[in-house]
Protein backbone atom coordinates (compact mmCIF):
# COMPACT_ATOMS: atom_id res chain seq x y z
CA UNK A 1 0.00 0.00 0.00
CA UNK A 2 2.65 2.54 1.05
CA UNK A 3 4.74 2.23 -2.11
CA UNK A 4 1.63 2.43 -4.26
CA UNK A 5 0.44 5.60 -2.50
CA UNK A 6 3.88 7.18 -2.71
CA UNK A 7 4.10 6.49 -6.43
CA UNK A 8 0.68 8.06 -7.10
CA UNK A 9 0.98 11.29 -5.08
CA UNK A 10 3.29 14.28 -5.13
CA UNK A 11 2.94 15.04 -1.39
CA UNK A 12 2.32 12.66 1.51
CA UNK A 13 1.80 13.58 5.17
CA UNK A 14 2.46 10.99 7.89
CA UNK A 15 0.84 11.62 11.26
CA UNK A 16 -0.51 9.95 14.37
CA UNK A 17 -0.04 9.60 18.10
CA UNK A 18 3.43 10.19 19.51
CA UNK A 19 5.64 7.13 19.83
CA UNK A 20 3.98 4.94 17.19
CA UNK A 21 6.86 5.14 14.71
CA UNK A 22 5.82 7.91 12.30
CA UNK A 23 9.41 8.95 11.62
CA UNK A 24 10.55 5.38 10.93
CA UNK A 25 7.64 4.62 8.59
CA UNK A 26 7.84 7.93 6.70
CA UNK A 27 11.64 7.72 6.39
CA UNK A 28 11.56 4.12 5.16
CA UNK A 29 8.91 5.08 2.60
CA UNK A 30 11.00 8.03 1.42
CA UNK A 31 14.14 5.88 1.15
CA UNK A 32 12.31 3.11 -0.72
CA UNK A 33 10.98 5.61 -3.27
CA UNK A 34 14.45 7.14 -3.68
CA UNK A 35 15.89 3.66 -4.25
CA UNK A 36 13.21 3.18 -6.92
CA UNK A 37 14.54 6.19 -8.81
CA UNK A 38 12.37 9.02 -7.44
CA UNK A 39 13.78 12.34 -6.28
CA UNK A 40 12.43 12.62 -2.73
CA UNK A 41 12.42 15.33 -0.06
CA UNK A 42 11.72 14.19 3.51
CA UNK A 43 10.60 17.02 5.82
CA UNK A 44 10.12 16.78 9.60
CA UNK A 45 7.82 19.27 11.32
CA UNK A 46 8.12 17.49 14.68
CA UNK A 47 10.09 19.52 17.28
CA UNK A 48 11.47 16.26 18.71
CA UNK A 49 13.93 16.12 15.75
CA UNK A 50 13.78 12.32 15.45
CA UNK A 51 14.78 12.49 11.81
CA UNK A 52 18.36 13.44 12.63
CA UNK A 53 18.55 10.75 15.31
CA UNK A 54 17.25 8.12 12.88
CA UNK A 55 19.78 8.92 10.14
CA UNK A 56 22.58 9.52 12.65
CA UNK A 57 23.52 12.98 11.40
CA UNK A 58 22.73 16.64 11.88
CA UNK A 59 19.77 17.87 9.84
CA UNK A 60 18.58 21.47 9.81
CA UNK A 61 16.14 23.77 8.01
CA UNK A 62 18.03 23.49 4.70
CA UNK A 63 17.87 20.32 2.62
CA UNK A 64 20.81 17.92 3.09
CA UNK A 65 21.56 14.69 1.24
CA UNK A 66 20.61 11.59 3.29
CA UNK A 67 20.99 8.94 0.57
CA UNK A 68 21.13 8.87 -3.25
CA UNK A 69 17.97 10.58 -4.45
CA UNK A 70 16.84 11.46 -0.90
CA UNK A 71 17.19 14.87 0.79
CA UNK A 72 15.95 15.77 4.25
CA UNK A 73 15.22 18.82 6.38
CA UNK A 74 13.92 19.52 9.89
CA UNK A 75 11.67 22.53 10.48
CA UNK A 76 12.06 23.73 14.06
CA UNK A 77 8.83 25.44 15.26
CA UNK A 78 10.68 27.95 17.47
CA UNK A 79 13.16 28.92 14.76
CA UNK A 80 10.36 29.01 12.19
CA UNK A 81 8.41 31.46 14.37
CA UNK A 82 11.52 33.60 14.88
CA UNK A 83 12.25 33.70 11.15
CA UNK A 84 8.60 34.42 10.41
CA UNK A 85 8.45 37.32 12.89
CA UNK A 86 11.72 38.81 11.59
CA UNK A 87 10.30 38.75 8.07
CA UNK A 88 7.03 40.35 9.21
CA UNK A 89 8.87 42.97 11.28
CA UNK A 90 11.14 43.89 8.36
CA UNK A 91 8.15 44.25 6.04
CA UNK A 92 6.19 46.36 8.54
CA UNK A 93 9.15 48.66 9.17
CA UNK A 94 9.45 49.32 5.44
CA UNK A 95 5.75 49.90 5.00
CA UNK A 96 4.81 51.89 8.11
CA UNK A 97 5.76 55.52 8.90
CA UNK A 98 9.12 55.84 10.64
CA UNK A 99 7.45 57.16 13.80
CA UNK A 100 5.61 53.87 14.29
CA UNK A 101 8.72 51.66 14.64
CA UNK A 102 8.08 51.34 18.37
CA UNK A 103 4.54 50.14 17.76
CA UNK A 104 5.82 47.59 15.24
CA UNK A 105 8.27 46.16 17.81
CA UNK A 106 5.54 46.04 20.46
CA UNK A 107 3.18 44.21 18.07
CA UNK A 108 5.87 41.67 17.15
CA UNK A 109 6.69 40.89 20.80
CA UNK A 110 3.02 40.40 21.64
CA UNK A 111 2.60 38.16 18.60
CA UNK A 112 5.50 35.90 19.61
CA UNK A 113 3.46 34.09 22.27
CA UNK A 114 0.06 34.43 20.58
CA UNK A 115 -2.04 31.24 20.37
CA UNK A 116 -1.57 29.53 17.04
CA UNK A 117 1.61 31.46 16.13
CA UNK A 118 3.72 28.30 15.80
CA UNK A 119 1.10 26.62 13.64
CA UNK A 120 0.70 29.69 11.42
CA UNK A 121 4.46 30.09 10.95
CA UNK A 122 4.91 26.37 10.30
CA UNK A 123 2.04 26.42 7.81
CA UNK A 124 3.71 29.17 5.79
CA UNK A 125 6.92 27.16 5.75
CA UNK A 126 5.08 24.03 4.60
CA UNK A 127 3.36 26.06 1.89
CA UNK A 128 6.76 27.33 0.71
CA UNK A 129 8.16 23.79 0.57
CA UNK A 130 5.14 22.54 -1.41
CA UNK A 131 5.36 25.55 -3.77
CA UNK A 132 9.08 25.14 -4.42
CA UNK A 133 9.40 21.35 -4.70
CA UNK A 134 10.02 21.32 -8.46
CA UNK A 135 13.38 19.63 -7.86
CA UNK A 136 11.58 16.60 -6.35
CA UNK A 137 9.09 14.01 -7.55
CA UNK A 138 7.77 13.43 -4.04
CA UNK A 139 7.69 15.38 -0.77
CA UNK A 140 7.01 13.44 2.44
CA UNK A 141 6.17 15.28 5.67
CA UNK A 142 6.83 13.58 9.01
CA UNK A 143 4.48 15.57 11.24
CA UNK A 144 4.15 16.27 14.95
CA UNK A 145 1.68 14.27 17.13
CA UNK A 146 -2.02 14.15 16.19
CA UNK A 147 -3.50 17.26 17.83
CA UNK A 148 -0.90 19.63 16.40
CA UNK A 149 -1.21 18.11 12.93
CA UNK A 150 -5.01 18.21 12.89
CA UNK A 151 -4.91 21.95 13.66
CA UNK A 152 -2.27 22.44 10.97
CA UNK A 153 -4.40 20.75 8.30
CA UNK A 154 -7.37 22.97 9.17
CA UNK A 155 -5.35 26.20 9.04
CA UNK A 156 -5.03 26.88 5.27
CA UNK A 157 -8.74 27.67 4.91
CA UNK A 158 -8.82 29.68 8.15
CA UNK A 159 -5.69 31.68 7.26
CA UNK A 160 -6.97 32.32 3.74
CA UNK A 161 -10.26 33.70 5.12
CA UNK A 162 -8.41 35.76 7.75
CA UNK A 163 -6.05 37.24 5.14
CA UNK A 164 -9.03 38.03 2.89
CA UNK A 165 -10.51 39.98 5.81
CA UNK A 166 -7.27 41.94 6.18
CA UNK A 167 -7.31 42.77 2.48
CA UNK A 168 -10.88 44.07 2.67
CA UNK A 169 -10.07 46.20 5.71
CA UNK A 170 -6.99 47.47 3.88
CA UNK A 171 -9.14 48.45 0.88
CA UNK A 172 -11.54 50.37 3.15
CA UNK A 173 -8.61 52.17 4.77
CA UNK A 174 -7.24 53.04 1.31
CA UNK A 175 -10.56 54.59 0.31
CA UNK A 176 -10.69 56.58 3.54
CA UNK A 177 -7.14 57.79 2.96
CA UNK A 178 -8.01 58.86 -0.59
CA UNK A 179 -10.97 60.90 0.67
CA UNK A 180 -8.87 62.64 3.32
CA UNK A 181 -6.11 63.33 0.83
CA UNK A 182 -8.51 65.27 -1.37
CA UNK A 183 -9.21 67.75 1.45
CA UNK A 184 -7.11 70.82 0.75
CA UNK A 185 -4.82 71.43 -2.16
CA UNK A 186 -1.73 70.39 -0.23
CA UNK A 187 -3.59 67.42 1.36
CA UNK A 188 -2.21 68.54 4.70
CA UNK A 189 -5.49 67.79 6.51
CA UNK A 190 -5.50 64.16 5.44
CA UNK A 191 -1.83 63.69 6.14
CA UNK A 192 -1.98 65.32 9.56
CA UNK A 193 -5.02 63.29 10.61
CA UNK A 194 -3.37 59.98 9.59
CA UNK A 195 0.09 60.90 10.83
CA UNK A 196 1.32 59.74 7.44
CA UNK A 197 3.99 60.65 4.96
CA UNK A 198 3.19 62.55 1.73
CA UNK A 199 0.42 61.12 -0.44
CA UNK A 200 2.71 59.62 -3.08
CA UNK A 201 4.50 57.64 -0.38
CA UNK A 202 1.13 56.64 1.11
CA UNK A 203 -0.09 55.24 -2.17
CA UNK A 204 3.15 53.34 -2.73
CA UNK A 205 3.05 51.94 0.81
CA UNK A 206 -0.59 50.86 0.53
CA UNK A 207 0.15 49.21 -2.80
CA UNK A 208 2.98 47.18 -1.21
CA UNK A 209 0.76 46.14 1.70
CA UNK A 210 -1.91 44.91 -0.69
CA UNK A 211 0.67 42.96 -2.71
CA UNK A 212 2.03 41.27 0.43
CA UNK A 213 -1.45 40.35 1.67
CA UNK A 214 -2.57 39.08 -1.72
CA UNK A 215 0.60 37.00 -2.11
CA UNK A 216 0.01 35.48 1.34
CA UNK A 217 -3.64 34.79 0.55
CA UNK A 218 -2.67 33.10 -2.71
CA UNK A 219 -0.07 30.94 -0.96
CA UNK A 220 -2.65 29.63 1.53
CA UNK A 221 -5.24 29.16 -1.22
CA UNK A 222 -2.75 27.15 -3.30
CA UNK A 223 -1.85 24.94 -0.34
CA UNK A 224 -5.51 24.39 0.48
CA UNK A 225 -6.22 23.42 -3.12
CA UNK A 226 -3.37 20.90 -3.12
CA UNK A 227 -4.38 19.41 0.24
CA UNK A 228 -7.88 18.79 -1.12
CA UNK A 229 -6.65 17.24 -4.38
CA UNK A 230 -6.60 13.49 -3.77
CA UNK A 231 -4.53 12.95 -6.91
CA UNK A 232 -1.85 15.31 -5.60
CA UNK A 233 -1.60 14.72 -1.84
CA UNK A 234 -2.73 12.35 0.88
CA UNK A 235 -2.47 11.73 4.61
CA UNK A 236 -1.26 8.47 6.14
CA UNK A 237 -2.17 7.77 9.77
CA UNK A 238 0.40 5.67 11.63
CA UNK A 239 -0.71 3.87 14.80
CA UNK A 240 -0.04 0.92 17.08
CA UNK A 241 -2.56 -1.85 17.75
CA UNK A 242 -3.30 -0.49 21.22
CA UNK A 243 -6.37 1.14 22.72
CA UNK A 244 -5.25 4.78 22.92
CA UNK A 245 -3.51 4.96 19.52
CA UNK A 246 -6.57 3.36 17.89
CA UNK A 247 -8.98 5.81 19.55
CA UNK A 248 -6.75 8.79 18.72
CA UNK A 249 -6.42 7.64 15.11
CA UNK A 250 -10.20 7.37 14.74
CA UNK A 251 -10.57 10.92 16.06
CA UNK A 252 -7.75 12.23 13.83
CA UNK A 253 -9.42 10.67 10.77
CA UNK A 254 -12.69 12.42 11.66
CA UNK A 255 -10.92 15.76 12.10
CA UNK A 256 -9.12 15.42 8.79
CA UNK A 257 -12.36 14.48 7.03
CA UNK A 258 -14.01 17.65 8.38
CA UNK A 259 -11.22 19.73 6.83
CA UNK A 260 -11.50 17.87 3.52
CA UNK A 261 -8.08 16.21 3.74
CA UNK A 262 -7.96 12.70 2.25
CA UNK A 263 -6.90 9.95 4.65
CA UNK A 264 -5.24 7.79 2.01
CA UNK A 265 -4.08 4.96 4.25
CA UNK A 266 -3.57 3.49 7.71
CA UNK A 267 -0.32 1.92 8.88
CA UNK A 268 -0.54 -0.30 11.95
CA UNK A 269 3.07 -0.39 13.12
CA UNK A 270 4.84 -2.62 15.68
CA UNK A 271 2.53 -5.63 15.23
CA UNK A 272 3.52 -8.82 17.02
CA UNK A 273 4.34 -11.79 14.74
CA UNK A 274 1.40 -13.86 13.57
CA UNK A 275 2.74 -17.23 14.78
CA UNK A 276 4.83 -18.87 17.50
CA UNK A 277 3.54 -16.80 20.41
CA UNK A 278 2.72 -18.26 23.82
CA UNK A 279 1.81 -16.97 27.27
CA UNK A 280 2.12 -13.22 27.71
CA UNK A 281 2.86 -12.50 24.05
CA UNK A 282 -0.12 -14.59 22.91
CA UNK A 283 -2.37 -12.56 25.22
CA UNK A 284 -0.96 -9.31 23.84
CA UNK A 285 -1.59 -10.56 20.30
CA UNK A 286 -5.22 -11.29 21.22
CA UNK A 287 -5.53 -7.75 22.61
CA UNK A 288 -4.21 -6.35 19.32
CA UNK A 289 -6.98 -8.12 17.43
CA UNK A 290 -9.64 -6.70 19.77
CA UNK A 291 -8.38 -3.14 19.27
CA UNK A 292 -8.11 -3.60 15.51
CA UNK A 293 -11.74 -4.75 15.38
CA UNK A 294 -12.66 -1.29 16.72
CA UNK A 295 -10.43 0.28 14.06
CA UNK A 296 -12.11 -1.74 11.32
CA UNK A 297 -15.56 -0.81 12.57
CA UNK A 298 -14.79 2.91 12.30
CA UNK A 299 -12.21 3.09 9.51
CA UNK A 300 -12.56 -0.20 7.66
CA UNK A 301 -13.12 1.66 4.38
CA UNK A 302 -9.55 3.02 4.44
CA UNK A 303 -6.75 0.90 2.98
CA UNK A 304 -4.46 -0.51 5.68
CA UNK A 305 -0.98 -1.96 5.94
CA UNK A 306 0.35 -3.81 9.00
CA UNK A 307 4.06 -3.78 9.84
CA UNK A 308 5.72 -6.24 12.21
CA UNK A 309 7.61 -5.07 15.28
CA UNK A 310 11.36 -5.09 14.62
CA UNK A 311 13.56 -7.16 16.92
CA UNK A 312 16.08 -4.33 17.10
CA UNK A 313 15.99 -0.53 16.91
CA UNK A 314 15.81 0.81 13.36
CA UNK A 315 18.76 3.19 12.93
CA UNK A 316 20.47 4.31 9.75
CA UNK A 317 19.96 3.74 6.05
CA UNK A 318 20.62 -0.02 6.05
CA UNK A 319 18.07 -0.68 8.83
CA UNK A 320 15.51 1.51 7.05
CA UNK A 321 15.97 -0.45 3.83
CA UNK A 322 15.47 -3.73 5.71
CA UNK A 323 12.38 -2.32 7.42
CA UNK A 324 10.95 -1.14 4.08
CA UNK A 325 11.01 -4.68 2.66
CA UNK A 326 7.75 -5.25 4.51
CA UNK A 327 6.04 -2.63 2.34
CA UNK A 328 5.97 -4.94 -0.66
CA UNK A 329 4.08 -7.65 1.27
Amino acid sequence: MLLSLASQRSVLFFGGKGGVGKTTVSSATALAMADAGKRVLLVSTDPAHNLGHLFGRKIGPKAVRLAPGLDGMELDPEKTVESHLQEVSSALRRLMPAGMAGEVDKHIELSREAPGMQEAAMLERIAEVVEQHDDYDLVIFDTAPSGHTARLMALPEMMSVWTEGLIKRREKADKFTAVLNTLGKDRSVGNNMLGAEPAAHDEDRESKIRRILNRRKQRFANLREKLLDQNYSGFVIVLAAERLPVLESIELAKQLKRTGVDVAGLVVNKRLPAEGLTGFLAERKAQEEIHLQDLNTQLGHIERQDLTLSAHDVLGVDDLRAFARQFAN
